[in-house]
């Protein structure tokens, strides 16, 4: 990062940067200095960056000050991959916009259709939305256009991509203006991105390339810890005892895993939240919100929370499962030291990941060194993390049993007839064929 040049020396004017310096950022990242100035002259561009880069105010400062050149509604569109980097990006943009009163409004899945709707009808300025659900919307709401947006931003578009995406794209390319100016950002250029990129910019579209395809940033100390599997849980509750009142991210490669160790952790006393695509909108943003004001320091996570997501200050990345693509430890680590600061991260190997790791490490192009153990020391806990895996076990089983009959409250006590006194006759009605013979069986063996 240059120290000399400043947001002014790019052409931002005073009042982006004056919003600049509110929110801290005194000085532009690489990306931002090679992109803003083509983005202010209305280049189309297409940006190569690793996550962390501050990729989202190299595209929100050109679209806010043409927006105040030519105030509209419906002026830009940004799609994003996930719905929590849609929420994110729009936060961003409201902060660096809040001196003109700007309006966004978030189109995702997983939140309410109607409520969005009446976003849109307030007619916001800039609009960030998953694909799918952005379609859905000009599809089916009255009033909402994108016939006469100047900016058409696709951010984390290898991502975009990946996830199945194109046919959405595609049609929400084409109901845009020719005219718009159009900023591609993505971590690397796959052959689906130069394909996106032919498809929606123009000849003359710059590209910019401000790092090589895969690196971690030089303040991220790393390591690794080769474990036998058995005891995972063991020597990761040692590595967190090292970490005490860290704020911490654990990746893992499942749902299932990452609700099972978030479980675990909680049993041995830690402040864990999990965020994981089986979760309902409204718990992901619950989770998030929990890790951020530190209220849990563990947030345990799929690659759901791998890209994108800025959360200020993470201590330490723990790689809990060896991410089965190498280039997804690039995104995970990339959740810490992040805008210059300092931070750590480290893979827990077992006997079954050591291929997986070798591919992680080649990628880097250079070996990691391992996390120090007291071996002996850690062990000592094992029976305490059996305990705890015992009784989440437990716990997630009972869980399930819930879940699939939701009908009946597991803290009734059946009266004396044998029928739970609190169930209403409507839910005794629904009540499965085998509960009904079972209270039927009780009854009878009562007389």
């Amino acid at each position: 990062m240059d120290t000399s040049v400043r947001f002014k020396d790019l052409g931002v004017c005073e009042e982006l940067c004056a919003s600049c310096e509110k929110l801290g950022w005194v000085h532009p990242t690489k990306i931002q200095m090679e992109a803003i100035p083509y983005g202010l002259a209305q280049k189309d561009l297409i940006g190569l960056a690793v996550t962390g880069s501050g990729k989202t105010a190299a595209f929100a400062l050109p679209v806010l000050q043409e927006l105040l050149n030519s105030p509209q509604p419906f002026f830009a569109l940004v799609l994003t991959p996930t719905r929590e980097l849609a929420i994110q990006i729009s936060q961003q943009f409201e902060a660096i916009g809040a001196f003109i009163g700007l309006k966004t409004a978030v189109l995702v899945g997983g939140l309410d259709l109607m409520q969005q709707a009446v976003a849109l009808s307030r007619k916001p300025h800039v609009v960030i939305g998953t694909p799918g659900r952005v379609l859905d919307h000009l599809t089916n709401t009255k009033g909402f256009t994108i016939a006469g947006i100047h900016f058409l931003v696709l951010d984390e578009a290898d991502r975009l991509l990946n996830m199945d995406f194109e046919k959405e794209i595609n049609q929400i390319v084409a109901a845009a203006p020719e005219t718009r100016t159009t900023f591609l950002f993505s971590a690397t250029m796959t052959n689906k991105v130069e394909k996106l990129k032919r498809a929606c910019l123009r000849r003359d579209a710059v590209k910019l390339e401000v790092s090589g395809k895969y690196e971690t940033v030089e303040t991220l100390v790393q390591h690794y810890l080769f474990i036998p599997a058995q005891f995972k849980d063991t020597y990761l509750l040692f590595v967190l005892e090292q970490f005490m009142g860290a704020s911490v991210i654990i990746f893992c490669d499942t749902s299932g895993a990452a609700l099972q160790l978030t479980t675990v952790l909680d049993k041995m006393g830690f402040r864990a939240v999990a965020i994981f695509g089986k979760l309902t909108q409204q718990k992901r943003l619950e989770a998030l919100n929990k890790f951020r004001s530190k209220s849990k320091n563990i947030l345990v996570a799929t690659d759901v929370a791998s890209r994108g997501l800025d959360i200020p200050a993470v201590d330490l990345v723990v790689n809990y499962d060896v991410p089965q693509h190498a280039k997804n430890y690039i995104h995970r680590v990339g959740r810490t030291a992040r805008a210059g600061r300092a931070g750590r991260a480290l893979v827990l190997v077992t006997q079954y990941d050591v291929q997986l790791y070798q591919r992680i490490e080649a990628l880097l192009g250079f070996k990691l060194p391992e996390f120090a153990v007291d071996k002996d020391a850690a062990m000592l806990q094992h029976e305490r993390v059996l305990d705890a895996q015992r009784k989440a076990h437990v716990e997630l089983k009972q869980a399930e049993k819930d879940q699939e009959d939701p009908e009946i409250d597991t803290e009734e006590k059946l009266g004396d007839d044998g029928v739970a006194p609190t169930l209403s006759r409507k839910k005794q009605g629904r009540m499965p064929v085998n509960l009904v013979k079972r209270r039927a069986k009780l009854r009878q063996m009562r007389k």
